[in-house]
């Protein structure tokens, strides 16, 4: 996981499962502690994301004060799809592309 440099937020590559859930929650946990409205999460170069993975995700986002929000750049399509299957309400996380 990497800083980003534009924009509040983290750029990951690679997949996201058991080996790397330690640095995606480390990850998680910066970001929730950040005092920024909107933190980014680039995921272009992330081919793989665990059930896990998303649900790290999923109660992050759940435990945002509200207002605050993450947005999943070009996520996988398959972690978009585990958001909506079990967490559809959750208003904190916006998916933009793919």
């Amino acid at each position: 996981m990497l800083p980003l440099t534009d924009r509040p937020g983290w750029r990951a590559a690679g997949e996201i499962s058991l080996l790397t859930r330690p640095a995606w929650e480390q990850t998680l946990d910066h970001l929730a502690r950040s005092d920024e409205e909107t933190c980014h999460l680039e995921l272009s170069r992330v081919t793989f994301v665990d059930v896990a993975g998303v649900s790290a995700l999923a109660m992050t986002a759940q435990g945002l004060s509200q207002g605050r929000r993450i947005v999943l750049e070009e996520p996988p399509a398959t972690l978009r799809r585990v958001l909506d299957m079990f967490w559809p309400d959750l208003l904190s996380v916006e998916v933009m592309g793919r």
